[in-house]
């Protein structure tokens, strides 16, 4: 039971959808330009750096927060098990973040959610997982290539880490019960990749550059029909000024 409450709590805060509520916040909906994706990458191709930036900080924060509350509510009745509750409420936000309900389950595919959960899981992580994405991202320019890498390494890691008693006090039972969900997290970015996959197969991935606005991955309409949706959303808000004024 413990562990369905898990899933709920990751759920409950995966629902909050950064980019879709920034996009929001600027006048126009992130699923109707580039990728059609509610994430950070799209995010970041669509308004630039500084709205990627913003859109992953707030991914991995609904995770981080999620985890720290399973801590604090099953952690001293559980120490055997922390670290495969945290694992499980990881999954419940992923899964949140990537079909929340009130969006017709259209979210993101989960990348900044699971950067979080590591980035606070175990300390061993980090630094692994980290150059894991950032060595295939800058030597390419592609970040789904750096996202698959970096799951990948966070699954193998895990399973020599187990093997090496590393999550100890965890019996066997459990350790095996983490190796499976670890399985899940890596599929589910595997599986929303799909498309990724087949573009870096074909050689047609977009590139992905900080530090300037992606607006050449847009189509011509796209980028006119985004230029006039923030035109009109600052009319509004002029609008709305002038009249209470």
């Amino acid at each position: 039971m413990i562990r369905l409450y898990c899933v709920l709590i990751g759920i409950v805060f995966g629902w909050f959808q950064t980019a879709y509520i920034l996009s929001k916040k600027h006048g126009f909906d992130i699923r109707t330009y580039g990728s059609h994706n509610s994430g950070m990458t799209n995010m970041l191709r669509t308004m630039g750096t500084k709205a990627g930036i913003t859109v992953l900080v707030g991914d991995m924060l609904k995770v981080i927060l999620a985890m720290l509350l399973t801590t604090a509510l099953f952690g001293k009745s559980n120490p055997d098990k922390i670290y495969l509750l945290k694992m499980y409420t990881t999954l419940g936000c992923i899964i949140g973040h990537n079909y929340p309900f009130y969006m017709r389950f259209k979210g993101g595919k989960g990348v900044a959610v699971t950067a979080g959960f590591l980035f606070t899981f175990r300390l061993s992580f980090l630094p692994t997982t980290l150059l894991g994405f950032l060595i295939p991202y800058f030597a390419t320019k592609y970040i789904s290539l750096g996202s698959l890498t970096m799951v990948t390494v966070f699954y193998v890691q895990l399973i020599i880490e187990g093997q090496l008693g590393m999550f100890a006090p965890a019996s066997a039972a459990v350790l095996a019960e983490m190796y499976v969900i670890g399985a899940v997290i890596t599929g589910l970015c595997w599986f929303q990749h799909r498309g990724n996959i087949n573009r870096l197969v074909h050689g047609c991935e977009s590139k992905t550059y900080l530090g300037k606005k992606n607006h050449p991955t847009l189509s011509g309409e796209d980028l006119k029909k985004f230029e006039e949706e923030k035109e009109q959303s600052k009319n509004a808000s002029r609008s709305n000024h002038d009249g209470q004024v």
